[in-house]
């Protein structure tokens, strides 16, 4: 490569790398937010690396207000936020790629075969702290809650017209698999998750069970059909019109290339 004579002076005082570190921060995007997201967005960053060569996608998680605080100061090209925007949030553009529900799990070998809206309200803030209140054996009842930042938690709090500091839990987590694991490990738990990653887990075979909701079962086929009253699009969030290369790939999570990646984690693909 042929180096003009105003470059030469630049390269004495940063060295060649720093040529290098341009070149490759113009090819590389960085998602960072929602861990229900994240594992949709490695799988997808892999194929169009494939099908980009020389382009790195770099897939973080955190939790969706960690993905809308990125997206905003700019330490992320792409946000990942598993929940609708809301209105001061309106500086940022949601992509939306694909939908979700979340639903109520229990112990496998918890008896109780459905809570009533009432009831899991009056579980979570702390009235009811037995199964037996609520048909079930004679044990007491293990609030799993999530973490602050999680849209689930926000999610879930908007359904039952609740205030976090309302709730009376026994434990708070992060991620999906972390309160699926909770629960599993505990017979008198009782969480809120993706209904994704649960039904996968059920049919591995992990001792948990969704709970249906207003009757309606928590299944990903009733999210597809826009039966179940908990679900919650998946987007991709960027500050403005994102850039060219940012571009491509919300598109390309956007297209029909990755409905099988999307259904493969049990999400719904969105009508293209």
């Amino acid at each position: 490569m042929k180096i003009s004579a105003w470059c030469k002076p630049m390269i004495a005082v940063f060295g060649v790398l720093s040529f290098v570190v341009v070149a490759h921060a113009a090819d590389r995007l960085m998602l960072t937010g929602s861990s229900t997201i994240a594992p949709l967005a490695l799988e997808i960053g892999k194929r169009f690396e494939q099908q980009n060569p020389g382009v790195q996608v770099d897939v973080q998680s955190g939790g969706s207000s960690r993905g809308v605080a990125d997206a905003r100061s700019g330490l992320a090209d792409i946000g990942e936020v598993s929940r609708a925007l809301n209105p001061d949030e309106h500086d940022l553009v949601a992509h939306t790629i694909a939908m979700d529900g979340v639903g109520l799990i229990l112990h496998s070998n918890n008896p109780v075969k459905s809570l009533s809206d009432d009831q899991i309200r009056a579980i979570y803030i702390g009235r009811i702290t037995n199964w037996k209140e609520v048909g079930g054996k004679d044990a007491r009842i293990t609030v799993v809650n999530k973490a602050e930042g999680r849209s689930t938690l926000e999610l879930f709090l908007q359904h039952f017209k609740l205030k976090n500091s309302q709730i009376k839990a026994q434990a708070v987590i992060g991620e999906n698999q972390q309160g699926i694991k909770t629960v599993a490990g505990n017979p008198g738990a009782i969480g809120y998750v993706s209904i994704g990653s649960a039904e996968f887990e059920e049919k591995q075979g992990t001792p948990i069970k969704l709970l249906p909701m207003n009757g309606v079962a928590a299944t990903v086929e009733n999210v597809r059909a826009g039966r179940f009253p908990l679900s919650r699009p998946l987007n991709l969030v960027t500050k403005g019109v994102p850039p060219a290369l940012a571009k491509r790939f919300i598109d390309f999570a956007r297209s029909r290339r990755v409905n099988d990646l999307i259904e493969a984690q049990f999400f719904v693909p969105v009508e293209r």
